[in-house]
């Protein structure tokens, strides 16, 4: 393989320097391959932190804006939105998931007063809105509905759409529902509202810290998704998921989570071409933290070496809740 050996070849030579390592590196991230996650609540000039995501937040909407403002500062180009729904409002039927005048949609359309560069990404699923706390409409033995689901999917989707949200994110892994959406948003004529599936949405444990975030947790207790979501034994079973939603209209796709199934990244990027965004859930990213805190190791040199990987496996974009920090980081990684 090789016609010269040591020390004619020095492996080290182009390792020796910065400028050499930046100009030679295989992978390299920008903060335009992020993508910010913000959690939502009702009320005003409310900045709530999160007990078990360190550094995040719940804000209102008014507060919200001026995050909008750090994160295109920051140069990322989309932010994703999730609301804390209070329990008055949340029903076994989801309703107000589908209420245009709902805390997602006047967040949405209050951004877009603004003009920002930005587009926006919103979590199409009713976790938050169920008693429940299940992703879909259950039966009174705890059992997914899953075509009763996708009429709501579709009512929530058009009035995202009608509020301006730039991307729907169905993410409750329903059968079908991608293909749904996208004729609803057709006869709509919401023709470049873009479909960003989570095509590979694991049944995980690293999702805790996000249902606190939210506040379907309390609600969910020791209930298990795991008769939708995906099985995390199995990784080819990702390759038939990401065909069907491709061919139902999606237009990237979203693995979830990132950290422990980059197999199924680098699977997926091989058998197609279509971009996908890798997700670094609640968990991951609080894990991070938490040992960063502890003095494990530096923080910011893991969060890169980690989206690193992400990218390194196959992933265009990341959505990470580390976002405005890291593309902050980026500029002086070495």
């Amino acid at each position: 393989m090789f016609s010269l050996s040591y020390p004619k070849k020095r492996a080290q030579r182009l390792r020796s320097c910065k400028w050499s390592r930046d100009l030679f590196a295989e992978t390299c991230i920008s903060p335009k391959n992020l993508i910010q996650p913000f959690f939502i609540t009702e009320g005003n000039n409310i900045k709530n932190a999160i007990d078990t995501m360190p550094s995040i937040y719940r804000y209102s909407v008014d507060n919200l804006i001026r995050e909008v403002e750090k994160a295109i500062e920051s140069g990322i180009k989309a932010i994703l939105l999730f609301p804390q729904i209070i329990s008055d409002k949340k029903s076994s039927n989801a309703s107000e998931a589908c209420n245009i005048n709902n805390l997602i949609c006047r967040a949405i359309r209050e951004i877009k007063k603004h003009n920002f560069d930005i587009g926006i990404m919103a979590d199409v699923a009713l976790d938050p809105y169920t008693l429940d706390g299940h992703d879909g409409i259950t039966d009174s033995n705890g059992k997914i509905l899953n075509d009763a689901t996708l009429d709501i999917l579709c009512k929530q989707s058009i009035s995202l759409a009608e509020s301006g949200c730039d991307v729907i994110a169905p993410s409750e892994m329903m059968d079908g529902r991608v293909g749904r959406i996208r004729d609803s948003l057709e006869q709509g004529g919401f023709y470049n509202t873009k479909i960003i599936s989570y095509s590979a949405k694991y049944a995980s444990n690293f999702y805790g810290p996000f249902r606190d975030a939210v506040g379907s947790k309390n609600f969910l207790k020791n209930s298990s998704k795991d008769t939708y979501q995906m099985d995390f034994r199995n990784a080819r079973e990702a390759i038939y998921e990401v065909g069907l939603d491709i061919s139902e209209g999606a237009d990237a796709i979203i693995i979830k989570p990132a950290m422990l199934y980059l197999d199924v990244i680098s699977l997926v990027k091989k058998e197609f071409n279509i971009p996908i965004i890798a997700y670094q859930v609640s968990g991951e990213y609080s894990m991070l933290k938490i040992a960063g805190e502890k003095g494990i190791f530096d923080t910011d040199s893991a969060f890169i070496e980690s989206l690193i990987s992400f990218k390194r496996a196959g992933a265009c974009s990341i959505i990470t809740y580390a976002a405005i920090e890291m593309a902050k980081k980026l500029a002086f990684y070495r």
